[in-house]
């Protein structure tokens, strides 16, 4: 049995899409909920096809959601400091 030594391609696009994620501000969150469907549709095609790259699906869904996060704290920072600021003045 010849083995398959591709990388899927969706993969290394949620690997990259998840690291973006976490320094691009505001789009960021649209990146990592982008990187976690690459991840999810990766990991299904790699079960399919016995392709290699589950690894970098699974750093990809890390990064996504640690980005997710963070962009979501960051928005309610934002909220939170022009909401006391209007408050005070």
């Amino acid at each position: 049995m010849p083995e398959n030594n591709q990388t899927n391609n969706s993969s290394v696009i949620s690997l990259t899409v998840g690291i973006l994620s976490l320094f691009i501000p505001f789009i960021g969150l649209i990146l990592g909920i982008i990187g976690i469907v690459f991840s999810r549709k990766a990991v299904k095609q790699i079960n399919q096809t016995n392709e290699n790259g589950k690894g970098l699906a699974t750093a990809g869904l890390i990064c996504s959601i640690v980005g997710v996060i963070l962009q979501l704290l960051m928005v309610l920072g934002y909220v939170a400091y022009f909401s006391v600021s209007t408050y005070t003045s």
